[in-house]
């Protein structure tokens, strides 16, 4: 009975989360990519600052199709490792970069590999070579390849962030099926009993161990308009004006018609009778 809206329901979440998922991770790319330039310039000033030099320039940062950032400069300089490797950490941890990636310091004039290191976030698996021997004064550009940590950390947010869709996938259906089973309840609690029949009028129908015996709008009326007083003689202009008359016009002998109707859904039990009382109305009869 609740499966259609329960799917719907999933397939909404789904989709939300996706489109969240989808906008989020959109979101990351742009913030991560101007962090990481940003923490590039400052490095790049930190170097040049490193040598006194407060004139030049540090050229735009480039990030390559291949995601790696190039960090290039107006003037020759020379570079102590230790200040790239200091420089690199500091403004990398302040940007909240990842903690794995790689550092290339290239010759401009043949972009062979002048110095290079790399960082894992892991003491024993950490790369740095040749600390404390200066690069003599050259063009250099420094590239920076996040490695497979920066993945990893994008990964983790994105479970993250599918973990908190599926608990509140979770916490909708628990609610939905509570509030159903609620529904349910209330409509169970609005009963009937006629001898061996249970009248649901909100449900417009009837039953009758276990076989359901559907009622038209106008029987249903009917029916609970008898059943709010048993045993009792309601006079036909009453019942007339109440199913008929309030919710438009009179067609002959309606009345008598669904009266008629009733009574063959109800002749499995002989102890409910709808009983015509000539000239006056109808009295709903039952011997419990």
């Amino acid at each position: 009975m609740f499966q259609k809206p329960i799917s719907y329901l999933l397939l909404i979440l789904v989709l939300l989360c996706s489109s969240m998922s989808c906008t989020q991770n959109e979101r990351e790319d742009t913030s991560f990519s101007k962090r990481a330039k940003i923490a590039m310039r400052a490095i790049g000033n930190d170097l040049l600052v490193s040598v006194a030099d407060t004139t030049s320039l540090v050229l735009p940062v480039r990030e390559t199709p291949s995601q790696e950032y190039v960090l290039s400069f107006e003037e020759a300089l020379s570079i102590l490792p230790d200040d790239l490797l200091q420089a690199t950490a500091t403004h990398f941890k302040n940007a909240s970069l990842p903690e794995g990636y790689r550092v290339e310091v290239l010759r401009c004039i043949d972009g062979e590999t002048a110095y290079s290191y790399e960082m894992t976030g892991n003491t024993a698996t950490t790369l740095i070579p040749c600390r404390g021997r200066a690069l003599p004064k050259d063009c250099y550009i420094i590239v920076v390849t996040f490695t497979e940590s920066a993945i990893t950390a994008s990964n983790d947010e994105r479970w993250f962030y599918l973990l908190v869709g599926l608990v509140l996938a979770f916490l909708g259906m628990v609610f939905y099926s509570r509030y159903s089973a609620y529904r349910r309840q209330l409509r169970e609690e609005n009963v009937t009993t006629l001898g061996s029949f249970r009248f649901y009028p909100e449900q417009h129908k009837i039953v009758k161990e276990a076989v359901e015996i559907p009622l038209s709008n106008k029987e249903c009326e009917l029916l609970e308009l008898l059943v709010s007083r048993p045993n009792e003689v309601i006079k036909r202009e009453e019942l007339t004006k109440k199913v008929w008359e309030d919710n438009g016009v009179i067609v002959g002998r309606s009345l008598d018609t669904y009266i008629s109707k009733l009574r063959k859904k109800l002749k499995e039990d002989e102890r409910v009778q709808i009983t015509n009382i000539h000239g006056v109305g109808y009295k709903l009869e039952i011997d419990q």
